[in-house]
């Protein structure tokens, strides 16, 4: 099964993170099959980046996004209104 996770980098005490899709049982930091975007935790303005195109078709195949991730796509992604 296919996730989307958070893959830590940076140096220590300044970490930011790539959002990607990887196999469900794979580790934390390994092998991953695409790059989604990106996450800055840290200073005034949190950055998240993510394409939505793709994080959106990734979901129409299947795969299962992490909770962690749920959450920041929810705070983060621009919502539309829809078109009446």
């Amino acid at each position: 099964m296919l996730k989307v996770k958070l893959r830590r980098q940076g140096k220590r005490h300044q970490p930011y993170y790539r959002i990607i899709i990887a196999e469900a049982k794979s580790k934390r930091d390994g092998k991953y099959i695409e790059s989604l975007g990106t996450y800055y935790p840290l200073g005034e303005k949190k950055v998240f980046a993510l394409n939505q195109k793709k994080y959106q078709s990734w979901i129409k195949k299947g795969a299962q996004p992490t909770e962690t991730v749920k959450k920041l796509v929810e705070r983060y992604s621009i919502k539309k209104d829809p078109i009446i």
